[in-house]
């Protein structure tokens, strides 16, 4: 069997070609290196409007949801304040989308900061918008210490606290349908990572472990995309109707202390 093809999701943004400049598909060569020296084949997704999802899901094995601008907060029926991104609504379609369908066909996936929001969000949960002071600057990744639940994936994967890099100022504040918090701040206030119930592999996280030396959990998401597929993913059918009437559930305080 060859490697796992994982689906990496991008933005559209102006690129200079020699004296060209025109509109591309932008993703940062960390993610598509990372997935590579897993042991997975990187396939770059572009934002191309939502009825190409279920091709997508079909010809990948897992996906990463990866960084980039916030959210609209309109899709988690707030208003824009004055930190908030301006959105890109092509973006923000596509993913939701995207998303949605991975958590209905069962396929492994992790979200990455951007990413950890859209699946709150895909699931009805809302963000904090802003966390003052807890991003020391835009455009720079900086340590940042994440305790996380020992029973969880990632607790038995990384530890029960790392040291990984960063670079948030959102967060997710209520939960979404079937979303189970297993990271936080060290001070118990700030979400800092979900896992989805009874699914396979999914879990999002505010850090980028594509940035950093430790490769394990990228390795797990492509270990477990290299497994065979259930066979209700096969048929294009949710794993289970029990997966949707899970309850949030949430052993610490939620993320934020304003929206």
């Amino acid at each position: 069997m060859g490697r796992p093809i994982i689906g990496i999701t991008s933005e559209l943004d102006a690129a200079r070609w020699g004296d060209w400049i025109r509109e591309a598909v932008v993703s940062p060569v960390s993610y598509t290196r990372a997935v590579a020296r897993a042991g997975g084949a990187p396939l770059v997704l572009p934002p191309v409007p939502p009825d190409s999802v279920t091709a997508f899901i079909e010809c990948v094995d897992g996906l990463i949801f990866s960084g980039g601008r916030d959210l609209d907060p309109a899709l988690y029926d707030q208003a824009r304040l004055d930190d908030t991104d301006e959105p890109e609504h092509r973006r923000d379609r596509f993913e939701l989308t995207l998303m949605r369908a991975a958590l209905a066909s069962g396929l492994p996936f992790l979200a990455i900061g951007r990413g950890l929001h859209v699946l709150a969000v895909a699931r009805g949960g809302t963000l904090t918008q802003d966390l003052p002071g807890h991003r020391v600057a835009r455009a720079r990744y900086a340590p940042h210490d994440v305790v996380l639940a020992p029973e969880s994936i990632l607790g038995r994967l990384l530890g029960t606290r790392v040291l990984v890099p960063a670079a948030h100022h959102q967060a997710p504040y209520s939960l979404g349908e079937g979303l189970t918090v297993t990271g936080w701040s060290p001070d118990g206030e700030i979400t800092e990572a979900l896992e989805v119930a009874g699914h396979r592999f999914g879990v999002g996280v505010s850090w980028h472990p594509e940035e950093g030396d430790d490769l394990s959990l990228l390795t797990a998401l492509i270990e477990a995309a290299a497994e065979t597929r259930p066979a209700a993913a096969a048929a294009g059918r949710p794993d289970s109707q029990v997966d949707q009437a899970r309850k949030p559930v949430a052993a610490k305080p939620k993320a934020g202390s304003r929206r």
